[in-house]
C-alpha cells in the first residue's frame, strides 16, 4: 500500500512537471533547439534552469489589473466610444462668427451719374450676434462633450465588470476542478481503506492517508488555455483508473474476502470516483468559452493564453458607510453626464434668449468711377443739355445693419423647448440617485451576508473534517455505518464549493460597487 501512495506521488509530480514542459516547449522551442545542438552537461542545465524561470515569470506575468487595462486599451467598443467623445470636442472648435459676405458687381454700361461713370462696386459685410452668444455656445458645446467623456467613462466602466466577472467566474470554475479534485484524492484513500478492511488487513496507515488527503489544502490545477482541455482531469482520471484496476485485481484475487469490511463499500466508491472523474472532464472542457470570451472582451484571439490566479482573496476594506454611498453619488459617470447634460439645457435656453436679441453688421461699400467728359453747352436750353465733366473720383462708404427679430413665437418656443428638456432631466437624475441608493444597500447587504456566510463556512469545514477524521477511525476499529462517512464527504464537498461560490460572489459583489463609483 505504501508503494501505491509513493507510485501516485511520482505521477502528480510528472504531471504538474509535463504541464510545465508543455508551456515552454510551446513558447521557447528555439532554446529547445539550440539544446539539442550542444552536448554540454553544464550548458544544459543552465537553459533548463532559464527555461524553468521564465515560464514562472510568463505563467506569472499578468493579473486581474493588467487584464483589466489591456481590455481598456484594445477592446474595439470602448475605443469607438472614446473616438465619439473626441469628435465632441471638436465642436467647441466649430463656434465662431458667421463668414463675412463679399459682393462684387460690374456694370455693363457704366452709369453717369455726376461725379463719374460707375463702372464696378464692391461691398464687404461682417455680422455679429448678441453680446455673450458666442461664449453660451462655446459652454454648452463643452458641456455636451463633458456629457460625452462621463457616457465613455460608463460604458469603460461596465468593460471592467465584465471582464471582472469573467475573471471571477474562470477563478470560480479552476476552484472548484481543485476542490472536486481534493474531493477524489479523499475518495481514493477512503477506496484504499475499504479495500484494506475487505481483506482484513493493517488499517492505521490507510485512516492517516484519510487524514491527510482530508486536510490537504486544495493544489491549484491551472492549466494554459493551448492545452488540450483535459489538463488535471485527464490526469486524475489515468491515474485513478490504474489505481482501480489494481484494486479490482486485487479484490478478484481475494474472493470473497477475509476481512470485516463489504464489497459492496469499495464498489460504491468506484462508482462517485468515475462520476468525479467525468465531471472534472466536463469541467475543462467547460473552460474554453469562459477564455474565449474572456479574450474577446481584452480584444484578443480567442485561444490566447490566460493566467488565472488560484487564491481567492479581497483586499478591500470593509464597513462601507454614508461616506461611500456619498462619494458614489458624486462620482457616478451617469449621475455625471445626467448633471452635464441638464447644465447644457440650460445654455441652450440662454442661447434660445440670445437667439431673439438683434443682430448687427458692419460692412464698407467700394464704388470705382471713371472720368466722364463734359456734354453740351452751358446756358444752352436753358442749361437742360449740359452736363459738366465727372472728376471719376472711387468712393468709400462704411455701412451698417441690423436685423429685426420681431417674430417671436420661435424663440419662445426654443426656451420652452430647452426648458421642458431641462426639467425631464431633473426628474432623470433624482429617479437615478434613489436607484443608486437602493443599488447600493443591496450591495452592502450582499457583502455583509457574504462575510458572515464566509465566516460560518470555514468554521463548518473545520468541525466536518474533524468529524471526517473521527468517522474513519470509527469505521476501521469498529466497523462503524460507512452511509455515514459518505454523507459527511458530501457535506464536506458541499461546504468547500459554498466557501467558494461565496467568495467569488462577493468579489463580484465589490465589482459592481466599483462600477457604481466609477474610474
Amino acid at each position: 500500500m505504501k508503494n501505491c501512495k509513493e507510485f501516485k506521488s511520482v505521477i502528480y509530480l510528472l504531471y504538474y512537471f509535463n504541464h510545465i514542459s508543455i508551456i515552454f516547449l510551446k513558447n521557447l522551442k528555439f532554446l529547445q533547439a539550440f539544446i539539442i545542438r550542444k552536448n554540454g552537461l553544464m550548458l544544459k542545465i543552465i537553459s533548463i534552469l532559464f527555461l524553468l524561470i521564465s515560464t514562472i515569470f510568463q505563467t506569472e506575468a499578468q493579473s486581474l489589473d493588467q487584464y483589466l487595462e489591456e481590455a481598456t486599451e484594445n477592446n474595439p467598443g470602448i475605443q469607438s466610444s472614446f473616438k465619439q467623445y473626441q469628435a465632441s470636442l471638436e465642436r467647441t472648435n466649430q463656434v465662431s462668427l458667421d463668414n463675412p459676405q463679399l459682393n462684387i458687381g460690374v456694370f455693363t454700361r457704366p452709369m453717369e451719374l455726376l461725379m463719374g461713370n460707375q463702372r464696378a462696386e464692391a461691398s464687404v459685410m461682417q455680422m455679429f450676434p448678441w453680446f455673450g452668444m458666442l461664449k453660451t455656445q462655446k459652454d454648452e458645446a463643452t458641456l455636451m462633450a463633458e456629457a460625452r467623456y462621463e457616457e465613455f467613462r460608463q460604458q469603460r466602466n461596465v468593460l471592467l465588470y465584465q471582464v471582472k466577472e469573467t475573471y471571477f467566474q474562470l477563478q470560480q470554475l479552476q476552484n472548484t476542478i481543485d476542490i472536486t479534485a481534493s474531493n477524489l484524492e479523499i475518495l481514493k484513500s477512503l477506496e484504499e481503506l475499504a479495500i484494506i478492511r475487505y481483506q482484513g488487513g493493517n488499517t492505521s496507515e490507510a485512516v492517516s492517508s484519510v487524514s491527510a488527503a482530508v486536510r490537504r489544502p486544495v493544489l491549484s490545477s491551472q492549466q494554459s488555455a493551448g492545452d488540450d482541455g483535459m489538463g488535471m482531469a485527464g490526469a486524475v482520471s489515468s491515474s485513478s483508473s490504474r489505481t482501480s484496476s489494481s484494486g479490482a485485481s486485487s479484490m478478484s484475487s481475494m474472493g470473497s474476502g477475509g476481512g470485516s469490511g463489504k464489497l459492496t463499500d469499495v464498489l460504491r466508491l468506484q462508482v462517485q470516483i468515475k462520476a468525479l472523474e467525468s465531471d472534472l472532464q466536463q469541467m475543462e472542457v467547460d473552460k474554453r468559452p469562459l477564455m474565449a470570451k474572456f479574450n474577446q472582451l481584452l480584444g484578443r484571439e480567442s485561444n490566447e493564453l490566460v493566467n488565472i490566479e488560484p487564491t481567492i482573496s479581497t483586499e478591500k476594506e470593509l464597513g462601507w458607510n454614508i461616506a461611500f454611498l456619498e462619494e458614489v453619488l458624486e462620482t457616478n459617470p451617469i449621475l455625471l453626464m445626467l448633471e452635464k447634460e441638464g447644465l447644457a439645457f440650460q445654455k441652450q435656453g440662454e442661447m434660445a434668449k440670445l437667439e431673439g436679441k438683434p443682430m448687427f453688421g458692419l460692412g464698407l461699400n467700394y464704388m470705382m468711377f471713371s472720368p466722364r467728359p463734359e456734354m453740351g453747352v452751358p446756358g444752352g436750353m436753358n442749361g437742360m443739355d449740359y452736363m459738366p465733366a465727372g472728376m471719376g473720383n472711387n468712393m468709400l462708404m462704411p455701412m451698417a445693419t441690423m436685423t429685426l427679430p420681431i417674430y417671436r413665437k420661435k424663440y419662445k418656443a426654443m426656451e420652452a423647448e430647452s426648458k421642458i428638456y431641462w426639467e425631464a432631466n431633473e426628474m432623470q437624475k433624482e429617479d437615478l440617485q434613489r436607484n443608486l441608493e437602493t443599488e447600493f444597500e443591496s450591495i452592502l447587504a450582499s457583502i455583509q451576508d457574504a462575510n458572515r456566510k464566509i465566516k460560518l463556512l470555514e468554521e463548518q469545514i473545520e468541525l466536518t473534517e474533524q468529524t471526517m477524521e473521527l468517522s474513519v477511525t470509527s469505521y476501521a476499529t469498529e466497523g462503524s455505518s460507512f452511509e455515514e462517512i459518505l454523507s459527511i464527504q458530501r457535506e464536506l464537498l458541499e461546504f468547500r464549493l459554498n466557501l467558494l461560490n461565496t467568495k467569488i460572489e462577493r468579489e463580484i459583489q465589490f465589482a459592481k460597487l466599483e462600477t457604481l463609483v466609477g474610474f
